[in-house]
Order: structure tokens, then sequence, then C-alpha cells
């Protein structure tokens, strides 16, 4: 994905300039101009295997990176990448679910597999992507597809000037908890007064919050509610432009499954808040109920969306762009979020973050020390 990402940035020339902090997150804008006002974030990451031995007879003992419940796991097929990113098919064998800080699995590669690096990627074994019926099934909507909004988004600023005061943010290690978020909190990447504007794939609730009735402006997680001076302005925006539109659709809900950056960026002294797209199969898991009730066996699965949720997203994307990133935006809406923001008690978080970073960074990312 970063490589992706650098030829991104070098097709579009002199127009933007980028740089990456110590920890891999990488911040895009403007060549010229005044720094950014608004970020759009995503993370890079989604929850896989990294090998971390190999053992005799084709064996091989990986750690999982992300959160899955226990039940996917037993007999699952997966594939491995070798050290030229050609995938090989192996099978777990057995789980260590106490292990910590991350679940470690034991697989048998199938066949003659290579020498298998230590540090390689291994991922479900799944079908390739399709788009079906108005919904597009991968290996991972979570967050590639926020990150591919974002992309569209910036392109479509880039293309009629009003790029000036928006930037992209993309971060690492979010599925191992916020690693990346933490670290950019405190890297000065982050220009001084910017709005973090966090994008996300959250599990979608049939009844509440349904895949093709539109992105969503996620409110909070269940760690938290994210800061409300931005997430009402952004209200209001929606709001006014649906009146407007009829045939915009979008979401305004509390999705309380998993948490998200932006209770890490606020936690951190940084005003933030979130769009997700409704996601089905989230983290590969096919009915999560169904499996943690003991009504269905557990399944792993490609990750879905709806067309129309992503092209929704980008349109929202765009809008809180031209309303909170334009340089004449200083007062108004954009200060009064920042005045409410600055009085919500978002600290209570902050002793969590640094205790992540405390127990995972040198793991994950080869660093050691304070986030800050």
């Amino acid at each position: 994905m970063q490589g992706a990402l650098d030829a991104w940035i070098a097709a579009r020339g002199t127009r933007l300039s980028s740089r990456r902090d110590d920890a891999g997150n990488l911040l895009i804008r403007r060549a010229t101009g005044a720094a950014p006002r608004l970020l759009i974030t995503a993370h890079l990451d989604h929850p896989a295997f990294v090998v971390r031995r190999v053992l005799p007879k084709r064996g091989i003992e990986l750690e999982f990176r992300g959160g899955v419940h226990d039940p996917y796991f037993r007999g699952a097929a997966i594939e491995v990448f070798d050290g030229r990113g050609t995938p090989h098919r192996a099978r777990i064998a057995s789980l260590d679910a106490e292990a910590k800080p991350f679940k470690i699995v034991r697989a048998v590669l199938r066949g003659d597999a290579p020498a298998i690096p230590l540090g390689a990627i291994g991922r479900w074994a799944l079908p390739e992507a399709e788009i079906r019926a108005g919904m597009l099934h991968t290996h991972a909507c979570d967050d590639l597809a926020a990150v591919a909004a974002a992309l569209i988004a910036y392109e479509r600023l880039l293309e009629r000037g009003a790029a000036d005061g928006v930037g992209l943010l993309f971060t690492v290690a979010e599925e191992v908890g916020f690693l990346g978020a933490i670290r950019a909190a405190s890297s000065g990447l982050i220009p001084r007064g910017a709005a973090l504007l966090c994008l996300e794939n959250s599990r979608s609730f049939p009844h509440d919050s349904p895949i093709g009735a539109g992105a969503i402006l996620r409110v909070g997680d269940r760690l938290s509610v994210f800061s409300p001076g931005l997430t009402n302005a952004l209200t209001q925006l929606y709001q006014r432009h649906a009146a407007a539109a009829p045939a915009f659709r979008w979401q305004r809900k509390l999705m309380a499954g998993g948490a998200c950056e932006a209770t890490a960026f606020a936690a951190l002294g940084h005003e933030s808040t979130c769009l997700c797209l409704p996601l089905g199969n989230y983290h590969n898991m096919v009915d999560i109920d169904g499996v943690l009730a003991g009504r269905r066996r557990a399944r792993i699965g490609r990750e879905f969306i709806s067309i129309d949720d992503f092209e929704g997203l980008v349109s929202m994307l765009v809008l809180a762009a031209d309303a909170f990133g334009a340089p004449s935006v200083r007062k108004g809406a954009r200060g009064a979020a920042r005045q409410a923001s600055a009085r919500a008690p978002l600290g209570d978080f902050a002793p969590l973050m640094r205790t992540l970073w405390r127990e995972r960074s040198a793991k994950v990312l080869g660093r050691r020390g304070r986030a800050g």
C-alpha cells in the first residue's frame, strides 16, 4: 500500500508534497499554500498474520495482529506471501488465544512451498474481489475502501483548485492499538490546529446502520463520543445538503462496535470525528452474532460494502473539505466546533493510549520509548 501511495503522489508531480514520520505515517498536502486546516485520515492496515517462526514439516508460526474471535481460526485456510510476493496456501492447525500481545497460530503449508521469510505477511484465503448487485466483495474493505475514497475526493478537489487547506493523513498499525495515530498526534506531522476527519469501515447492524442507506457520520464508538463541535457542524452541513439534494443519502449513528482513531486523536488533544462505510462481514467474520451465540459455525468471508455508500462517502468528504478547509473559514462553524471540542472531557483516554504505545510500539514498529 505504501508503494501504491508513493506512485499516486508521483503521478501528480509538483502539485503535492508528502512527508512520513518515524512510525511510517504519511501526510500528503498541496506543495504550495497554507497548512491544512482539515485532514482526511484513514489507516492502511487490516487484520493479518505475521510469520514469527519456521517449523519442521512445512510448519509456520504466526502472530495474528487484529481483532477476530477465536472460533474463526479453527482449521481456516490462509495464504502466506513469500519474499517475491507470491501467495502459498496453508491451513491453521492450532491457536494460542492467550498469547500476548497477539494471538499465535500454527499452520501447515500445502505442497512444496519455498522458504517463507520471518516477518512475511499472511491473510485469509478468499476468492478474488468482485462487484455483484451493487456490492463490492473483497479481502479487505477496512480500511482500504476509505483510503480509496480519500484519494478520489482529494483528486476532485485538486481538479477544481479547491485542495488548499485540506490534506490527507494515512496512518499505520491502527488494528493493534492506534499506534500510528498515537505517534502522529505527537510527532509534529499534524499541522497545528488542524481538525481530523477519520474514515472507517464499521460493522453494519441491519436494523440500525444498514448497508445501502448511505455513508455514516459516526458520532462515537464503544470508548467515547467524538469531538462534539466538529460532529455537530458536519451534521448541520449534511442536513442542509440533503434538503437541497433529495438524492443525497447519509446516516448519523453512534457506532458502538469497535473503536476508532477519532477517539485516539481526541484523547491526545486533536479535534476529530469520523465518517464510515457500513460494513458486512466485519474483519472477515461471517454472522458474528450467530457464531457467538452458538447457532452458526464460524466461517471466514470477504468483507463487503455498497458502491452507492462509497460514492456517498466521497461526496461527504468533498462537502466537508469545502466547508472547513477553505482559507476563509476561520470563525463561525469552524471556530464554534473548536471551542466546543476544547470543553469536552476527552483526556480520560490518554493513559490508555500511552499504555498501548508502551506495550506494543517496539514489537510492531521497531521503536521504543514514549510517543511524545
